[in-house]
């Protein structure tokens, strides 16, 4: 039986929903009553971190959000971007990181098809999947658990919904180890008329649910994912939801038919908080209200009650909103795939989310107090901590004698090392549209169909740069992955973010918080690459112990005409190697002090944003007129590590001379950002010459590609590895790590 809001005062029960004392004393004030049983659970769920973004909201008017290709920003359940000829992009970063502590299989599962949802109810037909993860190293029994559960939930997932998991990256930290991070990025294309929006406009329209039926997994899962894991989070497993990915393949093309109908007038996900979000959001969106009729609701579990049926999480439903008379209409097309469709209510012009169970009223909320609008917004205190790592005095002083064995390491440690044993499991090809496979390019590439364009994808983000530095390695974030679509001579147009730190209480975190807006604002307003959405998840701690601060940045680039694409191998033996930018002495953050001295370093690589915005225009302009046969970014492990990947990928080795340096430990594997090798046939030289002359854009020149190994010539010493034992190291190490 629930409880009445006498018994919910005395036993306080709103505690244990995740409310605060001040937040239920700001409702029973905002309603001018006690709220009942299912109106306290209402607000629990829209009141949570994850629905009501109550500790960043503050801070997402720095990021700019228009632009000259952008048709819809923040707001809706995706961005999406004008590609031309009638055509856009829609695309969205979502995370689901405590879901996926608790169960890795099911977790990452069901943020694909979340995310999918976000995509496919704007209209758009889902095209890629991308993925960024975070584990604990893979010497450690438990995270290498959790990334096992994790990459075969998205491969189930998304390889039996046919949509193909076509780029991503993993990184490695020992913060990560009882606290993975899932964040997952989902594209579709949509032509501009069959565009849908998630409101629920016309006063009278009906509301129906359709879909999946409705049972009692995922209940409170969005006040679950804003708290920090501890001891009793496994217990919490029913919090997590149970993915069907045959029957989302059907929802994805009712929906579909749906859009090209003209039978609806909104459609929403019913994601985080069920039928409570998806109501609320659509109410609030159009500023009227909705009335529904929790009896009607298809339910594949008996004697649930209101509070379950509204807080309930599962998958592979949406709310649909139809124009009136046209009820009739969607069921059939429901029926077609077999799926479910019921009318539960109607829009109302009164503003107030009204839950009936029959005659009986059993919740009566104003929609937008349960929004965003009404949601209390915190700006918590913030504070800069002590240094994070070890400083530059304590720098190693000695450069290690054999630089060939670290570069060999290098190549083996997880985070560089080749991704196959994760992406082999992904069905890369399904749509028949992945132009570059994954490892061949530093962005993922998909093919418009009936044009010759394709867009160009790619997500990422440096987390131990974020731990010295938020605001700078936010930017470098940013770049980095401008780069990466860049590389392959795509034009980057817009990001959606993902934002996972610790717990925003913390003075600490919430100034790293703070910092990283603050960057990631700055790189795009210079880059041009405007924030359509994103997701933010607190609370991502265990034992106390927060993860680093880690913005993950998508991006969306356009590429007019397919057949310029470059990959990041050498292809070419004769081609002539080029740096784009500059060499500099930073070690500090870098992969190599971490894996081979065991040390952080004392701040980020520096940016500047105007030469990388010069070096990335440069690389797109030498593709785009034929000048260059590879491109590619360097990242972790810095010019070596770069040189041997073109190698690896390009199965042909190259011999490189490199000039006079201070370190030759921080000339081979330091991180300065902003530079690009490409690689350049003979007779293009001189063209290439003078463009970068043109654009004021260093050009350093590096090598020859030929041969079956990389050789480094250096002022005091060289290097020489075969190309079968840099492929060996780059290739296998992960997958004996991961057994």
């Amino acid at each position: 039986m629930e409880l009445t809001p006498e018994a919910i005062a005395e036993k306080k029960a709103w505690r244990s929903m995740g409310l605060t004392d001040n937040e239920y004393e700001l409702i029973v004030e905002k309603l001018q009553r006690a709220p009942n049983w299912t109106e306290l659970g209402l607000f629990a769920v829209m009141w949570s971190e994850h629905c009501a973004y109550k500790h960043s909201r503050a801070l997402f008017h720095l990021f700019p959000t228009s632009g000259p290709y952008i048709l819809e920003g923040p707001g809706e359940n995706a961005g999406i971007v004008d590609i031309g000829d009638g055509l856009a992009v829609v695309f969205k970063v979502e995370s689901h990181n405590h879901p996926s502590a608790v169960d890795p299989f099911q977790g990452a599962a069901t943020g694909v098809g979340g995310i999918l949802r976000d995509i496919f109810t704007m209209g758009a037909r889902p095209v890629a999947i991308l993925d960024s993860l975070r584990f604990g190293p893979p010497t450690n029994r438990e995270a290498r658990r959790l990334m096992d559960g994790v990459v075969s939930g998205i491969a189930w997932y998304g390889n039996a919904v046919g949509v193909p998991t076509v780029g991503g990256e993993v990184q490695f930290d020992p913060c990560y180890n009882k606290n993975p991070l899932v964040n997952v990025m989902a594209v579709g294309l949509v032509e501009h008329e069959y565009i849908t929006k998630a409101q629920a406009e016309g006063v009278g329209n009906p509301v129906m649910v359709v879909g999946a039926k409705t049972g009692r997994d995922g209940i409170h899962g969005a006040s679950f994912a804003s708290a920090e894991l501890d001891e009793t989070s496994a217990a919490r497993r029913p919090s997590v939801q149970i993915g069907d990915p045959f029957k989302e393949k059907l929802l994805i093309e009712a929906c579909l038919e749906l859009a090209k109908s003209g039978s609806i007038a909104g459609i929403q996900d019913m994601g985080a908080a069920g039928l409570t979000c998806s109501t609320v959001e659509m109410a609030g969106r159009a500023g009227l209200g909705i009335e529904i009729d929790v009896a009607k609701v298809p339910l594949r579990e008996e004697g649930m009650t209101p509070y379950e049926i509204m807080l309930s999480e599962s998958q592979e439903r949406m709310l649909v909103v139809p124009k009136k008379g046209r009820e009739q209409m969607v069921a059939e097309i429901l029926r077609k795939w077999e799926l479910d469709a019921a009318v539960i209510g109607q829009v109302t012009a009164d503003g107030m989310l009204r839950v009936r169970e029959g005659e009986k009223i059993v919740a009566e909320v104003p929609a937008r107090l349960l929004s965003t609008h009404g949601a209390p917004c915190y700006t918590p205190e913030k504070r800069a901590p002590g240094k994070c790592g070890r400083g530059r005095a304590e720098l190693p002083l000695a450069v290690p004698e054999d630089l060939g064995a670290v570069l060999l390491k290098l190549l083996a440690s997880p985070t560089i090392a080749g991704k196959e044993w994760v992406y082999s499991q992904y069905d890369h090809m399904v749509l028949a549209s992945t132009v570059m496979l994954p490892g061949r390019a530093d962005a993922a590439v998909i093919r418009i169909r009936g044009t010759k364009k394709a867009i160009a994808l790619s997500i990422g983000g440096n987390s131990r740069y974020c731990l010295l530095d938020p605001y700078r390695g936010a930017q470098i974030a940013v770049a980095e992955v401008a780069r990466n679509i860049s590389c392959v001579g795509a034009k980057p147009l817009a990001v959606s973010d993902g934002l996972n730190f610790g717990d925003p209480g913390k003075p600490e975190v919430y100034w790293a918080f703070d910092q990283v807006v603050r960057g990631i604002a700055a790189a795009c307003q210079a880059l041009g690459t405007p924030v359509t959405g994103g997701n933010v998840s607190f609370y991502n701690e265990s034992s106390g112990q927060a993860i680093y601060p880690t913005p993950i940045i998508g991006m969306v680039g356009l590429l007019e005409d397919v057949r310029q694409v470059v990959g990041s191998g050498f292809v070419q033996s004769g081609d002539q190697i080029f740096l784009l930018g500059e060499n500099r002495e930073e070690l500090d953050g870098s992969e190599y002090l971490q894996v081979i001295h065991g040390i952080t370093g004392e701040t980020a690589p520096a940016l500047d944003l105007e030469r990388e915005a010069a070096v990335q225009s440069l690389c797109r302009e030498l593709i785009a007129g034929g000048l260059v046969h590879s491109a590619h970014d360097c990242s972790e492990g810095g010019l070596a590590v770069a040189l041997a990947e073109s190698c690896i990928t390009g199965g042909i080795g190259a011999r490189i001379a490199l000039p006079a340096a201070g370190r030759e430990d921080a000339c081979l594997f330091g991180e300065s950002q902003s530079r690009i090798i490409i690689s350049v046939p003979p007779a293009k030289v001189p063209s290439v010459v003078t463009a970068a002359a043109k654009a004021e854009v260093p050009l350093l020149p590096l090598g020859e590609v030929g041969g079956d190994a990389l050789h480094l010539e250096l002022p005091h010493s060289s290097v020489h590895i075969p190309l079968a034992d840099m492929a060996e190291a780059w290739r296998g190490s992960l997958g004996r790590a991961l057994g």
